[in-house]
C-alpha cells in the first residue's frame, strides 16, 4: 500500500488513537505511518465484539440454568476461551474443561480458584458468583452459587 492510500476513516474503535501501518514511499521503501482506522476494519470489530458478548450472555444463561460452574460465564466475559484459558491458568485443556462443571468447580481448592482469578484478572471474592446483570465490563450486582 502507498502512503497516500492509508486509511484515515477516524473509527471509533480507535478511540482516538492510531496504529502504525506499514507503507511504501514514492521510491518503492518502506516506512511506518499512522493510521486512524478503516471502515471495514471497524465494522468486523464490532462484528467480533458482538460475537464475543453473544458468547458471554450464552454461558451467563447456562451458568444461571445449572449446566455450568461460574468459571464458564468469567471466562467468555474476559474475552477467553477453553484453549487460551487452559493456558493462562497453566493446565491441561481437559482439566479447564472438567472444572467448569458446577460439581468439580464447587470442590475446587482455593489455590486453583486463585490461578483462575490471576488469569482471568478478577477479584477472588467474584470467581464464585455470577453478576445479577450481564455485563462485559462491570460486575456490580452479584448473586452468589
Amino acid at each position: 500500500m502507498k502512503i497516500k492510500q492509508v486509511p484515515q476513516d477516524h473509527i471509533s474503535t480507535y478511540a482516538d488513537n492510531s496504529k502504525a501501518i506499514y507503507a511504501t514511499d514514492d521510491n518503492g521503501e518502506y516506512s511506518v505511518v499512522a493510521s486512524t482506522g478503516w471502515n471495514v476494519e471497524e465494522e468486523a470489530t464490532k462484528q467480533a465484539l458482538n460475537e464475543l458478548e453473544r458468547q458471554a450472555t450464552e454461558a451467563y444463561k447456562a451458568v444461571e440454568a445449572g449446566e455450568q460452574s461460574p468459571l464458564y460465564y468469567h471466562m467468555y466475559a474476559q474475552r477467553m476461551d477453553v484453549m487460551l484459558l487452559a493456558q493462562s491458568v497453566g493446565m491441561f485443556q481437559w482439566r479447564v474443561k472438567r472444572h467448569l462443571k458446577p460439581a468439580v468447580f464447587a470442590s475446587l481448592s482455593d489455590v486453583i480458584l486463585a490461578r483462575y482469578c490471576d488469569a482471568l484478572g478478577i477479584e477472588f471474592r467474584t470467581i464464585k458468583q455470577l453478576p445479577n446483570k450481564i455485563s462485559l465490563t462491570q460486575h456490580t450486582e452479584i448473586k452468589e452459587f
